[in-house]
């Protein structure tokens, strides 16, 4: 089964993620941890990847493409969960056909759908309890810059919402329920 978590950042698409690959065997391909093991692969790729990023560039579609697509040829137990891909409609359609080039299909887009307001009070209070708990903040987890990168979700990834909802994929989860209350819904959506 091969499904996309969508949702702003901080709804916890990671959290859920890692859910699936423990309690189903799913692989969970996030293009960060891609583009990071790239770098240092060694490989061709990789080599294109650091010097783009060396530049302090963005990688291209293409190669993020690329990446995935060598991940599909791995190992993939109960399938593959994309977090933080795609990211905007160009990419969503490359995904489509990479995905038909090795007859594979997207089985569920799941969208972790929250209230911003709520989702700045919860991601502003777990930097704060962090803190009390003698630990570190990630350091984008302010509300200035959780601001900024809801703006850029919006602009480039919420036209996905239209998009796989038009194509009859999209389901939506309350992403402010507890964390067992998402997982639970979440499994209802892929058991369905």
């Amino acid at each position: 089964m091969n499904i996309i978590l969508l949702g702003p950042p901080g709804a916890g698409k990671g959290t859920q993620a890692q859910k699936l690959v423990e309690t189903r065997n799913m692989v969970q391909l996030s293009t960060g941890d891609m583009l990071r093991a790239a770098r240092t692969s060694g490989t061709e790729m990789g080599k294109k990847v650091a010097a783009i990023m060396d530049a302090g560039e963005l990688v291209t579609d293409e190669i993020v493409i690329g990446l995935i697509d060598e991940q599909l040829d791995g190992e993939a137990g109960g399938g593959f969960i994309f977090d933080g891909f795609p990211r905007t409609l160009p990419q969503a359609d490359a995904l489509g056909a990479l995905l038909a080039s090795k007859g594979e299909t997207l089985d569920a887009v799941i969208e972790l759908q929250v209230d911003d307001a709520e989702l700045v009070k919860r991601i502003v209070g777990r930097a704060a309890d962090a803190v009390a708990a003698g630990g570190t903040a990630r350091a984008d987890d302010n509300e200035e810059s959780l601001k900024v990168r809801l703006m850029e979700y919006y602009k480039k990834t919420s036209p996905l919402l239209g998009y796989y909802y038009a194509k009859g994929e999209l389901t939506s989860v309350d992403g402010l329920a507890s964390m067992d209350e998402v997982e639970a819904s979440i499994v209802g959506v892929l058991d369905a």
